[in-house]
């Protein structure tokens, strides 16, 4: 069973979101896929059962790219935090990239 993270948003909510609080949910989203997919990893791990692996795995990385839509609109919502994720993506290039020389 996965967990439940403390959401304001899991019910309705008698009015809409403000940006903030949208790009908030968003990133608890991400976080529900993230738990989603190390679930059903670790049930991948677990079990010799070639069905299960497979249904499972099909599963988890459905969840993967529900993740990438996710942070792809939290990018959208949030330019500034767009800047961060880039600036960390170069730094580990430019740390790859160094170690490969």
């Amino acid at each position: 069973m996965m967990a439940i993270l403390s959401n304001p948003f899991v019910m309705e909510v008698p009015r809409k979101l403000t940006d903030e609080e949208l790009v908030n949910a968003i990133r608890q989203d991400i976080v529900g896929e993230l738990e989603a997919i190390h679930e059903y990893d670790a049930h991948v791990q677990a079990t010799d059962n070639e069905d299960a692996i497979k249904v499972l795995s099909d599963i988890r990385d459905e969840e993967r790219e529900h993740m990438g839509e996710l942070l792809e609109l939290l990018e959208r919502l949030a330019p500034d935090e767009k800047a961060l994720h880039d600036e960390g993506r170069e730094e580990v290039r430019n740390m790859l990239d160094k170690k490969k020389k």
